[in-house]
């Protein structure tokens, strides 16, 4: 086995134990996970990356007070929105593995509620100049309308999928994507505060990321996305999907 290969076993090692050794509840009764979609913002400006964070509200009946990178459920409006870019075709083949009813729309669908909910937690708009915004659906959506944007999938990377254990009381499939910093073309102020859902946001360099209060998820996904940058953070890597069929973690590549 090459150095690179040895490597590659023991980190895939290293993150199903890091899944695996979190004790959880798992009494509650089955609920089907609903889609859901993360995007890991990541600035590479300077000698080392550094990633955008958000504190959950301690009110929050959900993770309160936990850093989590800004996501959420699919929206159905989602597929209804033009984009100036579409995914690169590795991550759109991708996306479609192991997915019921797939199609290009479905896989370009999770890609877009990861924008939207970035927008929504964070105020980021990310996306490209546009005059062709007139199909945009209503709703959150109108926003970029307004600032004449269109999401841009194109350098949008497809890094992890995960699916919440069975007997956990909210199940996500959700999909992990990240992106450079600099595709965030505009910022409306006042959508985190200490009434808000994120209390704060923060950028961290990924190395100290990984020692904040985070659900085992949000910190293997770092731990991927510091690998996959070692690993020359092309499209065309493998995405790794993570679930739980009998009781233990597991780690596939897509």
């Amino acid at each position: 086995m090459s150095d690179a290969s040895a490597e590659r076993t023991e980190r895939m090692t290293r993150f199903v134990k890091q899944m695996n050794d979190v004790e959880r509840d798992l009494t509650s009764p089955y609920v089907r996970p609903k889609d859901a979609a993360t995007l890991i913002l990541v600035d590479r400006s300077g000698p080392v990356p550094k990633v955008l964070l958000g504190k959950r509200h301690l009110r929050h009946k959900f993770m309160p007070g936990r850093f989590v990178f800004p996501g959420g459920r699919v929206d159905p409006i989602d597929r209804a929105m033009p984009v100036a870019r579409p995914l690169n075709p590795y991550a759109l083949a991708n996306l479609m593995k192991r997915l019921q009813r797939a199609s290009a729309a479905k896989a370009q669908a999770f890609a877009l509620a990861s924008i939207r909910e970035t927008f929504e937690e964070t105020g980021l708009l990310i996306g490209a100049p546009s005059n062709d915004v007139a199909d945009v659906p209503p709703g959150p959506w109108t926003a970029f309308a307004e600032a004449k944007l269109l999401p841009d999938l194109g350098d949008l990377h497809f890094i992890g999928r995960a699916i919440t254990p069975p007997g956990r009381p909210r199940r996500f499939d959700a999909r992990f994507f990240t992106l450079d910093a600099d595709a965030i073309a505009h910022r409306i102020e006042g959508v985190t505060g200490p009434d808000a859902e994120l209390t704060e946001l923060v950028w961290m360099p990924l190395s100290e990321a990984k020692g904040l209060d985070m659900p085992a998820v949000t910190g293997v996904m770092l731990e991927e996305l510091d690998a996959r940058i070692a690993d020359g953070f092309g499209h065309d890597l493998p995405v790794p999907f993570y679930s739980m069929p009998r009781g233990r973690f597991r780690r596939e590549l897509l």
